[in-house]
């Protein structure tokens, strides 16, 4: 079976590790401060705070912004469950509004016209898949209703929009660092932020509120990152530019050879963005028939999301049960992610391709 996702991690990751072991210095320490500025100079940002997880980092972001109970955020349905559950964390509201059929991600209409609520306090934009969202546009919006931008990164790491790395748009980004992320540190999460003052208050919320050693002087959590996490993430991030390359590659020969399939659509690439294909998304019609198709053959593959937030218990529950969102309730129904990891060979390549190709002559 070709997989879905596999993380790579050689002999430089288990020496990494096995010196921070070496040291005896295993939780936060001086590998983790490393990792944050190292991370803070890739993206372009001037202050990073290292979490346990990317939820961490997004409860962190609400929480540092002084996001709580009376106020609206507005998101996007077509994620993972993270992105909105942090707003229910602060004891705010999600706010759902639809996506662009073409680029799956939220729709700047959309989007301008929920933040003409005056209880809206916050947009977290996500750029799903790798592929940036049109922040000129979003960017546009929090401006001329004055709310703070959050863009979730989890899947983006290097990922541009005209040139600029996302993460650096918005008042605060966040990324995630789990297993089968562009780079990995097993569980882990970075918040980014240009304000000093959010950036302070990140440090504290990640360990337990205090600003200095037993001096706790608001509510926090222990969402400190291990120095053995940021032994990983230090080599992983030398090596994120190749492994982007090597997704963008894989993704462009999947993309060629499934031109005149037109039963398919593939992953979007507009002119101005420079995606780093977390997961290489197409769209059927007929899914389970085409999944099935796949893993007869060893072709792995994954719905990343068959079922948006509004539709999830939990939020039924909350009372978004009438919430029409008709685009994103349809490309949770057509979506399946295909291989496009680095660790690919030629031949995995050639086999997804074929696999894929005859699906029409044996539906």
């Amino acid at each position: 079976m070709i997989p879905l996702n596999r993380p790579l991690l050689g002999r430089e990751e288990a020496e990494a590790v096995s010196s921070a072991l070496r040291t005896g210095q295993i939780a936060a320490g001086p590998r983790v401060r490393a990792f944050e500025e190292a991370f803070a100079a890739y993206i372009g940002t001037k202050y990073a705070v290292a979490t346990s997880s990317g939820t961490a980092a997004l409860h962190v972001a609400l929480m540092s912004a002084g996001i709580g109970p009376g106020d609206r955020v507005i998101t996007t349905p077509f994620t993972f469950a993270a992105t909105a559950n942090a707003v229910l964390f602060c004891g705010a509201t999600p706010v759902f509004v639809d996506i662009d059929p073409s680029t799956l991600n939220l729709s700047p209409p959309a989007v301008a016209e929920a933040a003409q609520d005056p209880k809206v306090k916050a947009l977290i934009v996500v750029h799903l898949y790798g592929l940036p969202c049109d922040m000129e546009e979003i960017v546009a919006v929090v401006r001329d209703r004055g709310i703070l931008l959050i863009e979730d990164c989890a899947q983006a790491h290097g990922a541009a929009y005209r040139g600029r790395r996302v993460g650096t748009f918005g008042h605060i980004s966040t990324f995630s660092f789990y297993a089968t992320k562009n780079m990995t540190t097993g569980e882990g999460g970075m918040l980014l932020t240009d304000d000093a003052q959010i950036a302070g208050r990140a440090r504290a919320i990640i360990n337990h509120g205090a600003y200095q050693k037993y001096r706790h002087e608001r509510l926090g959590y222990n969402y400190r990152m291990t120095d053995i996490a940021a032994a990983l993430g230090l080599v992983q991030l030398r090596k994120l530019p190749g492994f982007n390359r090597a997704r963008r590659r894989n993704a462009a020969y999947l993309s060629e050879r499934f031109q005149g399939l037109r039963w398919l659509e593939v992953p979007p690439y507009p002119a101005d963005r420079l995606p780093v294909f977390h997961q290489y998304t197409v769209r059927v019609r007929d899914r389970d028939k085409f999944c099935a198709h796949l893993a007869a053959r060893g072709v792995g593959y994954g719905i990343h999301y068959p079922l948006p937030l509004h539709r999830q218990p939990l939020y039924r529950q909350l009372g978004y049960g009438r919430v029409s969102l008709p685009e994103s309730e349809r490309a949770a129904q057509e979506v399946v992610s295909l291989p496009v990891h680095p660790g690919l060979t030629s031949r995995d390549l050639e086999t997804i391709a074929e696999v894929v190709a005859s699906y029409r002559d044996h539906p």
